[in-house]
């Protein structure tokens, strides 16, 4: 068994996860990401498995995207569900969300595909599952990381500010049984995948969506420029 790496939350999510990565099964979970890393490529790196908790706080989360596990190709991943780093061509799913964008409000797909403008904005993007084996999607669900991101969405379920949910695809879409105050926003749609971004993704508007939510919170808007 490989030597364990502790998990280290850098910002207010330690108030609310730190408990949680003390956790047996967690701890279980660790030693098994760890041997994965001694045995097969594993996305992303192990600095960046929290970005998403790193590039946007507890207190500064206004807008949560969930996505699934991360991308399984090479260099893709980097701890921002649906991101990759500006100089990874930018994958079907996010030319389809950028699509989408220019769609609804008019800005059109950039030259890269690195959304942590959003994320530095109060954009949780989190995967449910944030590890995965190179070229094995859905590798690492089950084992642990699903009972980590359900934690984290329910204590953005008990914020007393209001927060919007977005849920695209069916794996998200289940998460909304722990959405339960009233106040928050859940926003559904299919996923952008190629696969089913034509069976309700395209044309669901989610950018204009959001803003206008906010505004009805009395907050400003997201700029969703990249």
């Amino acid at each position: 068994m490989g030597k364990l790496t502790p998990i280290q939350l850098k910002n207010d999510w330690i108030n609310h996860l730190g408990s949680e990565v003390t956790e047996t099964y967690f701890q279980d979970l660790q030693y098994f990401v760890t041997d994965e890393r001694l045995k097969h490529e594993i996305f992303p790196s192990e600095p960046e498995v929290l970005t998403a908790f790193d590039a946007t706080s507890y207190r500064d989360t206004r807008v949560v995207i969930l996505g699934q596990d991360p991308y399984h190709g090479p260099g893709q991943a980097h701890g921002l569900c649906f991101s990759v780093n500006r100089d990874v061509t930018i994958p079907p799913s996010l030319a389809n969300i950028f699509s989408e964008r220019h769609t609804d409000i008019g800005i059109a797909p950039p030259q890269h595909g690195c959304l942590t403008r959003w994320a530095e904005q109060g954009v949780l993007l989190l995967n449910t599952t944030l590890t995965v084996r190179r070229s094995e999607p859905g590798s690492h669900v089950g084992h642990g990381w699903e009972r980590f991101t359900d934690h984290a969405i329910s204590c953005l379920n008990t914020k007393f500010e209001p927060v919007i949910f977005v849920l695209w695809g069916n794996a998200a879409r289940r998460k909304k049984t722990l959405i339960t105050s009233r106040h928050h926003t859940v926003i559904q749609a299919p996923h952008p995948s190629p696969l089913s971004a034509h069976r309700g993704f395209f044309g669901s508007r989610p950018f204009s969506t959001i803003n206008k939510t906010l505004a009805q919170y009395g907050h400003g808007p997201i700029s969703w420029e990249t």
